[in-house]
């Protein structure tokens, strides 16, 4: 297996895949503090892999920090476990760690893989940077074996809301990243060359003492605002200002809150 070269295609809507694989490169000692959500999710998606089929070789595509990973190797220790990941930065600080056999930079769009030639492609909250998702599912297919599984969590539109309305409320620039609807996920998984055996988008919420926490957490994640059209240079105090006067509007009991809204999905090759 070889490395694969970031995609050379520009996004329409969604970030540069080289900015997203620097980004959480640079994020990689201070991602695991601030994964309680990653952590949660990733979670949820082990609970929905089939439990009839033992895979020889699983992929944990977007691997990060490896947490997965690991999970992945106690859940098959007999398997063969390969982590691929954009960010050469997460490999590095994932690699001594364990947990697969194989630490492979690559692409979701453009797997650096046989054909037929794992049994299980697990993937929480990756794809979701990937512009190109049918491409995704395609090379999901390409190298998955008869019977093989995908399951995938990723993050749709509707996530991050409070603060999309928050900055709207100050300025028009596009802050907050932009994700995919759950419609456009339903039409794709639907009309992709494999079978469907459940997709659904379930919101996780969590709460902030206040909007310094929220920021600081999405920059140690590597999640900060990537957009194209974003604004460059600092923000002023006036409109922080402005920004945190209408963000506590949204302010709860348990804090401020901040919504990811969820999907979850699982796919088989048949045949």
């Amino acid at each position: 297996m070889t490395e694969a070269s970031l995609s050379e295609r520009p996004p329409k809507q969604l970030p540069d895949k080289r900015q997203v694989a620097a980004s959480f490169s640079r994020a990689a000692a201070s991602y695991d503090s601030v994964a309680a959500l990653q952590r949660q999710v990733g979670k949820q998606l082990l609970a929905r892999l089939p439990s009839t089929r033992q895979p020889g070789r699983w992929l944990d595509l977007g691997s990060g920090t490896g947490y997965f990973s690991r999970a992945l190797a106690t859940a098959f220790p007999d398997a063969d476990g390969l982590a691929l990941d954009i960010a050469e930065g997460m490999l590095r600080h994932a690699r001594p760690q364990g947990g697969a056999r194989h630490f492979v930079t690559g692409d979701a769009e453009r797997l650096p893989l046989r054909d037929g030639s794992v049994d299980l492609i697990y993937s929480s909250l990756a794809l979701q940077w990937c512009e190109d998702f049918a491409g995704v599912l395609s090379e999901a297919r390409r190298v998955l074996r008869p019977g093989g599984t995908f399951a995938f969590s990723s993050l749709c539109s509707g996530t991050l809301q409070e603060l999309r309305d928050s900055w709207q409320a100050v300025d028009g620039f596009a802050h907050v990243n932009r994700f995919r609807s759950l419609e456009a996920y339903q039409a794709l998984c639907s009309d992709c060359c494999l079978r469907l055996v459940s997709l659904e988008v379930r919101p996780e919420v969590l709460h902030f003492p206040d909007l310094r926490q929220l920021t600081h957490e999405l920059k140690a994640l590597g999640a900060h605002n990537l957009n194209p059209g974003r604004p460059g240079g600092l923000t002023g105090r006036a409109r922080i200002r402005a920004l945190v006067d209408a963000y506590e509007g949204f302010r709860q009991p348990a804090g401020l809150p901040a919504t990811y809204q969820v999907v979850y999905g699982v796919l088989r090759k048949d045949s």
